[in-house]
């Protein structure tokens, strides 16, 4: 029996990678890193913006002591602009309030990008107490986030499901014993099914295996 639906933030709650990625993309090249937005994506995705930029540097990119705090600037800026809710999440969330199953959100971003990407629709006032930040726990696949949020919600790892765009989000519920929705509306999969992922192509589709809808 599934208690509580763990879900990730960008790519998974809100559309915002694709603008996140496009600024990456513009300050890297800046610095002498010439990739697309979509390779950014192809090597970032689901990891720590620290991890980004380690790896940026590995490939040549000459970043300044401050980069951290200017990548996050930018992006904050480029966000505070507008993100699309996901489709289907909202109307996921009131059939699990209604099936009386708890939610959380485990991110690896930051509580203040959460903040700028999730206030416009309300859900980051709809998710109060129940928000986790890879910033303040060991970030994903650590399964340390996902773990807390158990705890919290008072279920036990086998009553939890994860909802994740990218391997290390997938892989932090492998590495936890949770169950994962590998959520990616389009594209290829098995890198999340590599991963111990149940590849779902829209979140009725997650309403539908988890029971509450026909």
């Amino acid at each position: 029996m599934i208690r509580l639906v763990i879900f990730d933030c960008d790519g998974v709650l809100v559309d915002s990678e694709p603008i996140t990625n496009q600024v990456l993309s513009d300050n890297l090249a800046q610095y002498g890193l010439n990739i697309s937005a979509s390779e950014t994506h192809a090597l970032f995705a689901g990891g720590t913006m620290k991890g980004a930029g380690e790896d940026a540097q590995a490939r040549g990119a000459q970043l300044p002591a401050n980069w951290l705090d200017e990548i996050y600037d930018a992006q904050a800026r480029a966000l505070r602009k507008g993100v699309p809710v996901i489709p289907g999440v909202i109307n996921l969330l009131d059939q699990l309030d209604h099936a009386g199953i708890a939610t959380a959100v485990a991110s690896n971003g930051s509580m203040a990008k959460m903040q700028i990407t999730l206030s416009p629709s309300g859900l980051w006032d709809r998710l109060q107490g129940r928000l986790y930040s890879g910033h303040d726990f060991a970030p994903k696949p650590d399964p340390a986030m996902l773990q807390h949020a158990c705890t919290v919600a008072g279920v036990t790892l086998s009553e939890a499901v994860m909802i994740d765009d990218t391997a290390a989000g997938c892989r932090a519920a492998q590495n936890a014993g949770i169950r994962c929705f590998g959520f990616r509306p389009e594209g290829e999969t098995s890198d999340l099914i590599a991963v111990g992922a149940e590849p779902v192509r829209s979140m009725a589709a997650i309403g539908r295996v988890l029971g509450l809808t026909a």
